[in-house]
């Protein structure tokens, strides 16, 4: 690739340095290899569920344009699809006036606003380059399940991702399972290029060193979760797990739950209600989470039978970190990368007697742990380190 490129995101980190978003770091990784950037984004921070702060922008390599999108409060609501029209109608009305750039690089979802991006590229002869984060309507399906008005609108969100999978003149995912049902449309695309989400390695190293947590006592095991606290995480299957080892006379086990969202409440009622050893600390600023996750033992991937997710940021970050992980999670790549690096054990879905065996296995047998926790640390190396894979991106 050469030339003007416009990146289209409508999530992404904001842009005071303290987050990992992949968008942000393609738009620096495209500067610094001289291609001429603008990053186009929503000017509502998904995350925290406010306007950016526009003043507050680092001494970037590449320019930044945030299009107007009304707040919502929930990730599931009509009103965050409204949201998202809206910031698909207000992005056509900034590129009709913008200079046509020679390639478009966007990701997926949102829906809405790639399908104008598409429209768009195929109106002005654009190389169009799709980055495919989540599938939708797939994710929301377990969420959105009242019959007759999720058919309706399933099949419609349906349409628009079919009609961005095959506007694609080249397509990157992050991860083989999102790759084959973009392929699946697209008779342009004979390959197309998995590339996880992962992350720097160096910089995560950095920022270990700099914000390590110092304060854990030595008798205790931490078992960590980091991530959203929605509907797609099992959390309340490891607290039964935890109530399980601790009737058998376990107390050294304390969970760190590191994130926020819709459930967060009812997480916290129930680790109350079972009376196990939890800390919650909400969203953190990623390098402060980094600086946590290192000194945890064990890390826990508990994804809900159904859920469409496949290869996420957790996983990059507990790879990073060198922990062995237990997961429930039932997609087979990731299962796969599990069995396949030797770096933790996998479980049956919804089984809290299954985890807490497999946790148990893990709290007798240190070695195990800490070789499992190396093969993890190998992983990410190999596969999750964006300072070399992304470089397959810049390829495209």
């Amino acid at each position: 690739m050469n030339g003007d490129v416009l990146v289209i995101a409508h999530f992404c980190s904001d842009f005071d340095g303290k987050g990992n978003n992949r968008f942000n770091y393609l738009a620096e990784l495209f500067a610094d290899n001289d291609f001429s950037v603008e990053l186009i984004t929503s000017d509502f921070s998904h995350n925290k569920k406010m306007k950016r702060e526009k003043d507050i922008l680092l001494d970037l390599n590449y320019k930044v344009t945030l299009i107007e999108e009304p707040i919502y409060k929930n990730n599931v609501s009509l009103k965050r699809f409204y949201s998202h029209c809206t910031m698909a109608k207000n992005l056509k009305r900034y590129l009709k006036y913008r200079k046509r750039p020679n390639i478009i690089y966007c990701s997926v979802p949102s829906l809405d606003v790639a399908a104008a991006a598409a429209e768009y590229a195929k109106k002005n002869n654009i190389k169009f380059i799709i980055d495919i984060q989540d599938l939708w309507p797939e994710a929301f399906k377990m969420i959105f399940d009242f019959f007759v008005i999720s058919d309706i609108l399933f099949y419609r969100m349906k349409k628009k991702a079919d009609y961005i999978y095959k506007s694609a003149d080249e397509i990157v995912a992050v991860s083989k399972t999102y790759l084959k049902r973009a392929l699946e449309v697209n008779s342009k695309v004979h390959e197309g290029k998995v590339v996880f989400l992962g992350t720097d390695l160096s910089k995560f190293d950095e920022a270990f060193i700099n914000n390590k947590y110092r304060n854990k006592p030595e008798n205790e095991v931490w078992i960590v979760y980091a991530g959203t606290l929605g509907y797609s995480y099992d959390l309340s299957c490891v607290f039964d797990a935890m109530e399980i080892l601790k009737n058998k006379g376990v107390n050294n086990l304390k969970f760190i739950v590191m994130g926020d969202g819709p459930l967060k409440k009812k997480f916290e009622d129930y680790a109350e209600s079972k009376k196990v050893n939890t800390l919650f600390t909400g969203r953190l600023p990623y390098n402060e989470m980094v600086g946590i996750l290192g000194v945890c033992d064990i890390a826990v991937n508990p994804i809900r039978k159904g859920a469409a997710a496949s290869i996420i940021n957790k996983h990059g970050d507990y790879a990073a970190a060198g922990l062995p992980v237990i997961n429930t999670q039932e997609c087979m790549e990731y299962r796969n990368l599990v069995d396949d690096y030797k770096m933790g054990l996998n479980c049956n879905n919804n089984d809290a007697i299954d985890i807490g065996e497999k946790l148990m296995t893990l709290l007798k047998d240190s070695e195990l742990r800490n070789r499992m926790g190396r093969n993890s640390r190998e992983l990410a190396e190999q596969k999750f380190d964006r300072h070399k894979t992304y470089l397959e991106i810049i390829k495209s």
